[in-house]
């Protein structure tokens, strides 16, 4: 959360001609309520199944760029879906600039916390070995959008994994 991935996502999706799949979106309308609805009145372990069900779904879509949330990818069984059905590229920042990015909002569940600079530390943390699976790793930390949606357009560009559509 807050390395910008959905409005990176927006702009490589507008580039490549292809349509965009914000995943926290999709699970907010099979549900028909929000994120953080979910979350305080279910739990984490529904959300988490509920994420896991919007991603099989999401998967056998073609030509499209997808935005998942930061937790979907630390489950092997989410990575292994998402590396099999298209190019994964994790976008990183550091702890200091995720906080500055989301502490407007309050949305974030795993960040209404009291420290939520020790709680952004230690989900980095946890979920490295997991975000180090991805395809490719691009540090958003000083990038804005455009620029990070030129960065993976240079990746996907160089190695042939994508041509965009005319």
């Amino acid at each position: 959360m807050g390395t910008g991935k959905t409005e990176t996502a927006k702009v490589l999706a507008r580039e490549l001609g292809r349509s965009f799949v914000d995943m926290d979106e999709a699970i907010e309308q099979k549900e028909h309520m929000l994120i953080s609805d979910i979350f305080s009145t279910k739990g984490e372990a529904y959300f988490r199944q509920v994420e896991k069900d919007v991603l099989n779904e999401i998967s056998g879509k073609k030509d499209c760029v997808v935005a998942c949330g930061g937790g979907s990818f630390t489950f092997q069984e989410n990575i292994d879906v998402l590396k099999k059905s298209g190019i994964v590229i994790c976008l990183t920042s550091s702890a200091e600039t995720i906080l500055r990015r989301t502490q407007k909002f309050t949305h974030r569940p795993l960040l209404n916390v009291r420290d939520p600079k020790k709680a952004i530390e230690e989900l980095l943390k946890k979920r490295s070995a997991f975000y180090a699976q991805a395809h490719y790793t691009i540090d958003a930390d000083q990038l804005t959008v455009e620029q990070a949606a030129e960065e993976i357009l240079k990746i996907l560009n160089s190695s042939n994994e994508i041509n965009p559509k005319s």
